[in-house]
C-alpha cells in the first residue's frame, strides 16, 4: 500500500512542468494590485468544478497506481488471474487497523497524498480558493470540504473500482487487510494542509516582503509549501501560484516599496 511516490521526484516534477506548463495570468502581472475574489477564475459560476477537480485527482491516482505497479512485484504477479470473486473477497476481508505497512507509509506517505488531493479540491472551490488561514469559519468549512473530498478518494483508493482491492486484490492477504488509511489519509492530510497554510500566511509571506529575488520566492513558495505546489503541477499551473495573492512578478516589484 506504498503511496506518495511523487515526493521522490518532486523537484523533478517542479522543473519539468513549471518549464512546460501554461503560465497562469497571475505570473505575469508587474504593478497592478491583486484582488481575491469569489468567482470562478474567469468572472464565471461559483459552483464546484467537479469535471476539473476528477481529472486532477484521478491524475494523482493513475500515479499512485502505477507507481505501486513499478515497484511492487505481488500487485504485477495478482494482474495475471484478475477476477470480480477476488475483488469482492479482497472487500469483504476488509477488517481491524494496521494494514501491514510500516509507520512511514501510514503516517507520512498517506498524509501527504491526503494533503494533495485536499488542496486539488480547495483549487476547484471557486467560493473558498482565496481563503486562508485566519479567516475564520470560511477557513475552516473549506478545509472540511477538503477532508470529505480526501476521504473519498482514500475510499476510492482503497476499496473502489480503481483501487489496491481491484489491481491486486491487496486485501486478500491477511496482514493487509486493515482501515488505517481511510481515516489517516483524511485526518492528517487535513492537518498537513493547515501546517502548509499557516507556513504560507506567517513564514512565505514575511519572506516575500524582504526580497526582491524572483528564484527565492519561487523557491521559498514551491518547497515551503510542497503538496500545494505538487496539488498545483496536477493542474497545469505553476507551483508556486496562490489563489489569494499576486504573481511573483508583482510581489518581487512591489518588495520593500
Amino acid at each position: 500500500m506504498n503511496v506518495s511516490p511523487a515526493f521522490k521526484y518532486l523537484p523533478f516534477l517542479f522543473l519539468l512542468l513549471s518549464r512546460c506548463g501554461p503560465i497562469h495570468a497571475q505570473d505575469s502581472i508587474r504593478a497592478q494590485p491583486f484582488i481575491a475574489t469569489s468567482s470562478g477564475p474567469n468572472g464565471g459560476s461559483e459552483h464546484f468544478e467537479w469535471k476539473g477537480a476528477l481529472i486532477d485527482s484521478s491524475i494523482f491516482m493513475g500515479i499512485e497506481h502505477g507507481f505501486r505497479l513499478v515497484n511492487d512485484s505481488e500487485v504485477r504477479c495478482a494482474l495475471r488471474g484478475l477476477s470480480f470473486s477476488d475483488y469482492f473477497d479482497s472487500v469483504r476481508n476488509i477488517g481491524g487497523w494496521d494494514d501491514g505497512d510500516n509507520i512511514r507509509t501510514n503516517y507520512v506517505g498517506h498524509p501527504l497524498s491526503g494533503s494533495i488531493v485536499g488542496f486539488i479540491q480547495v483549487r476547484h472551490d471557486p467560493r473558498y480558493r482565496a481563503v486562508e488561514f485566519g479567516d475564520g469559519t470560511r477557513y475552516w468549512k473549506s478545509r472540511m470540504k477538503a477532508m470529505a473530498f480526501t476521504a473519498a478518494y482514500s475510499l476510492e483508493f482503497e476499496i473502489g473500482p480503481v483501487s489496491e482491492a481491484s489491481i491486486g486484490n491487496i486485501q486478500q492477504d491477511p496482514s493487509k487487510h486493515g482501515v488505517v488509511d481511510w481515516v489517516i489519509t483524511p485526518a492528517l492530510g487535513t492537518a498537513w494542509m493547515v501546517a502548509e497554510d499557516i507556513t504560507d500566511r506567517y513564514v512565505i509571506r514575511a519572506l516575500e516582503r524582504h526580497t526582491r529575488n524572483r528564484v527565492a520566492i519561487y523557491f521559498e513558495r514551491s518547497f515551503l509549501n510542497p503538496t500545494r505546489s505538487l496539488s498545483n503541477l496536477l493542474g497545469r499551473r505553476r507551483p508556486w501560484q496562490r489563489d489569494d495573492r499576486p504573481g511573483v512578478d508583482f510581489v518581487a516589484h512591489s518588495a520593500n516599496n
